[in-house]
């Protein structure tokens, strides 16, 4: 398990360690987006909705290098007729963009940073794919190695925008470069699933 590379389960573990209210049936509404066109999710609510939580639940059930099926027995999303086909299948990237804001200098290196990050965990988990230095490429690459597709998940993915205005344009075309691509998108990922307060 890495830091941004299938994170694993344990945080949604934790979560349901306290009161916890049933919102599995997120889950099944993704599945459906799985493979389409509709595959990139992005989610603008208020602080405190519980998006947050939302995003541990959804690394807990794509994660492919854990087993969750324990963590959501008995939970809706268990009686929703995806469940079996997609639960701990897929390569998961996860960021919280408010984790990294103190390692990127207000998230003025963000670009780079995250882009080395997630490469250098990659080619750790997938030597086969250290064919390149750039992301993308390297994520196509994992993804054909190890068979599985990856499912993004970006918490507060507009934090660098609202914090830092200066990065605007850079960082709107990295992101771009991962879900506008009509080249590569639809061969790294399964889905992808934002959140953010800002409206889009």
């Amino acid at each position: 398990m890495g830091t941004y590379v299938n994170p694993g389960n344990s945080a949604f573990a934790g979560i349901l360690n306290d009161q916890y209210v049933d919102k599995t049936g997120l889950i099944g509404l993704i599945n459906k987006t799985i493979e389409t066109p509709r595959r990139l999710t992005c989610i603008s609510r208020p602080r405190r909705f519980g998006k947050s939580f939302a995003l541990q639940m959804l690394c807990a059930y794509y994660d492919r290098s854990c087993d969750s099926s324990k963590l959501f027995r008995g939970k809706d999303i268990s009686r929703d007729e995806s469940y079996e086909q997609y639960l701990n299948q897929y390569n998961v990237i996860y960021v919280d963009m408010t984790y990294i804001k103190p390692f990127t200098d207000n998230f003025k290196t963000i670009v780079p940073y995250l882009s080395a990050k997630i490469t250098e965990e990659l080619k750790t988990a997938y030597l086969e794919a250290s064919v390149s230095d750039e992301l993308p490429a390297v994520m196509i690459h994992a993804a054909e190695v190890s068979g599985s597709k990856f499912v993004m998940i970006i918490d507060e993915w507009d934090a660098p925008i609202r914090e830092n205005p200066e990065v605007q344009r850079e960082y709107l075309e990295f992101l771009r470069s991962l879900f506008k691509s009509s080249g590569t998108t639809a061969k790294i990922f399964a889905a992808a699933y934002m959140t953010g307060i800002l409206p889009i």
